[in-house]
């Protein structure tokens, strides 16, 4: 179920929206810059499916978004729960912008991108399925809860793999994690 939950950036508490209906999250998307679209592929993939396996299973839409947006790589992304000793990912939870669109299709799991843009956040929980593009050097994070699984195709333009400028006000703590939109439904 994809879900989208619009707050103020100084009130995270206070709900304006929150809603499951995807022609209503899509439209309140398009208003800030931000495209949401569901594919399908003609078979069904495993999320442990190899990354050859998965990029076969979409190539005629990913060869769409390349051609769109000249994304030079196309990648497999994937985040499991890590070991209690691992390090974890600097931008995870962490506000910051790319100098490159933001373009992720997720085949399993689910994971939440915050997007902070004109005074509110947009939190759009992207489940399998779902296309997101978020436009260049918007602030945004994301988080896939503290037990992640979450499997994407990666789409990147910048052959420094979209370099992540971090945001020093700390704004994504304030807000409701994954974990939380998640116990709300």
């Amino acid at each position: 179920m994809t879900l989208l939950q619009v707050m103020p950036e100084d009130r995270p508490e206070t709900v304006r929206l929150r809603t499951d209906d995807a022609d209503l999250i899509r439209g309140q998307l398009l208003r800030i810059g931000v495209r949401l679209a569901r594919w399908h592929a003609a078979r069904r993939v495993p999320a442990d499916a190899e990354d050859a396996v998965i990029l076969h299973a979409y190539r005629h839409h990913i060869a769409h978004i390349r051609a769109e947006g000249g994304h030079w790589s196309v990648d497999v992304a994937r985040m499991t729960e890590a070991p209690a000793d691992a390090v974890p990912d600097a931008t995870s939870r962490t506000e910051h912008r790319h100098d490159e669109d933001l373009v992720r299709f997720v085949v399993a799991g689910a994971g939440c991108f915050y997007l902070h843009v004109g005074g509110l956040v947009h939190a759009v929980l992207c489940t399998p399925g779902d296309l997101l593009s978020v436009p260049a050097r918007t602030a945004h994070w994301f988080d896939a809860g503290a037990r992640p699984r979450y499997t994407a195709i990666r789409f990147l333009a910048d052959r420094t793999g979209g370099e992540p400028h971090l945001l020093p006000d700390g704004i994504a703590a304030r807000f409701p994690s994954f974990d939380d939109l998640l116990a709300t439904s």
